[in-house]
């Protein structure tokens, strides 16, 4: 139990993320999590719309989930993978190459989506010295794209309408393409992709790699765009002689309605990162996967082998609740989840766009967006959300959810009535 002493502690010395040290947001105390339901220290219930930032997919303290971990813990909870290996990252690493597409073979385990991300970038890098090509250092990635909070992943996010423009001046300097616009099923722009082609020509004897989030741009604005621009991405690509690298860390294990974003338009890519939901939210745990032929290349740069190795890489807790998220999902009933999940926001949010408010609504698979026409006042607004009931947390002009899956009916209802009443109170 936190004590009044304890709070205010919290408040003066936890920095938490996007907050204030002069002026934090208030942080509630959470005690206990079950299904789809946070407790307060109080005692309160608040239905949980955010899925604690995607990742918590099959609810809060999952029984089988938690057996995972403890069978784990009582054989070892940590040990080096640097000449090691064991049966949790050897299980997991199966899990990943059955269910990604076949030329994605080759698993790093990484510490967390960020990481992954690195991860990424640093093999495009070894994968042009094992070419014995000199010079390709710098990316392409799309405008509103968001790929991270570590400086190789911040470098390959916006710079002007993400969140790390104060760090410009240090990043190094990338290339950007005009995302493509909102839209499922907007036609596809092909003076857009001429654009596209004239860029990515322009600086081909200099990009290593172009990194993109296949069909719904997160952090960045919560964009949804038609999945048919990967396919014309992927073809350039292919024609200049680029390597692709899709960021699924938000997307995959089944948020967009298929298995992987990348399936609404059955593009694969050269590497491919995900993290999130891979452990069910129960720890940090990501992957970056490649092709054979991308690993293989890299080990013939002139270190010989991939230059990274964090230390807690392939932590057994983390791989043996991975790979029981995973088997939850090939149990196969995550499809009807999102279904059902989609056919209610379908109905319920997408009608907030006629509030005078509301900008657009948008959804696609589990993921539901409100865009406002002003930024959200963060804490007045969570202060009228707990009020309710429910845990959801905007940013800038977003007021989004993406619950666990099996959230049930009238728990999302909930969540969509109070989303409701938000955006009517901000019209008056």
């Amino acid at each position: 139990m936190l004590t009044p002493e304890d709070l205010a502690f919290d408040r003066e010395h936890l920095w938490h993320p996007y907050t204030s040290a002069l002026n934090p947001l208030p942080s509630y105390p959470v005690a206990r999590a079950a299904g789809c339901e946070l407790f307060l220290q109080d005692g309160r219930p608040l239905i949980d719309g955010m899925a604690s930032w995607w990742s918590v997919i099959h609810g809060y303290n999952h029984p089988r989930l938690n057996q995972a971990v403890f069978d784990q813990v009582a054989q070892m909870s940590h040990v080096m993978f640097g000449g090691i290996t064991h049966e949790p990252a050897v299980r997991l690493g199966q899990a990943l190459v059955r269910m990604t597409p076949e030329p994605l073979t080759t698993v790093f385990l990484a510490d967390s989506g960020s990481v992954s991300v690195e991860v990424a970038l640093k093999q495009a890098l070894q994968y042009w010295q094992g070419r014995g090509v000199k010079g390709r250092y710098r990316f392409a990635a799309f405008r509103y794209g968001y790929h991270g909070d570590t400086f190789g992943a911040m470098s390959v996010t916006d710079p002007e309408n993400g969140m790390h423009g104060l760090f410009a001046g240090f990043l190094p300097s990338n290339v950007f393409l005009d995302a493509p616009p909102l839209g499922y099923d907007m036609p596809v722009e092909l003076s857009l992709i001429t654009r596209w082609r004239e860029q990515l020509a322009a600086h081909r004897h200099e990009l290593a790699a172009v990194i993109v989030e296949p069909v719904v741009q997160g952090a960045g604005g919560m964009r949804i765009y038609n999945p048919a621009y990967l396919a014309h991405l992927r073809s350039l690509c292919d024609e200049l002689d680029l390597l692709l690298i899709f960021d699924e860390i938000a997307t995959g294990f089944g948020r967009t309605g298929r298995l992987f974003a990348m399936q609404h338009a059955q593009v694969i890519p050269d590497i491919l990162t995900v993290g999130k939901a891979l452990t069910g939210g129960y720890m940090t745990l990501a992957a970056t996967l490649c092709t054979r032929a991308v690993a293989e290349t890299v080990c013939r740069s002139e270190a010989g082998v991939f230059m990274h190795g964090p230390t807690f890489m392939a932590n057994p807790l983390a791989c043996q609740v991975a790979t029981a998220s995973l088997e939850l999902l090939s149990e196969g009933r995550w499809p009807e989840q999102i279904q059902a999940m989609e056919a209610m926001m379908r109905n319920l949010l997408l009608p907030l766009a006629e509030i005078d408010s509301v900008a657009d609504t948008r959804v696609l698979g589990g993921i539901g967006v409100v865009e406002m026409r002003q930024p959200m006042r963060v804490a007045e607004v969570q202060k009228k959300l707990i009020g309710r009931g429910v845990w959801i947390r905007p940013f800038g002009k977003l007021f989004y959810i993406m619950p666990p899956y099996v959230i049930q009916p009238e728990q999302l209802r909930h969540l969509i009535d109070s989303m409701r009443a938000v955006c009517t109170e901000a019209a008056v």
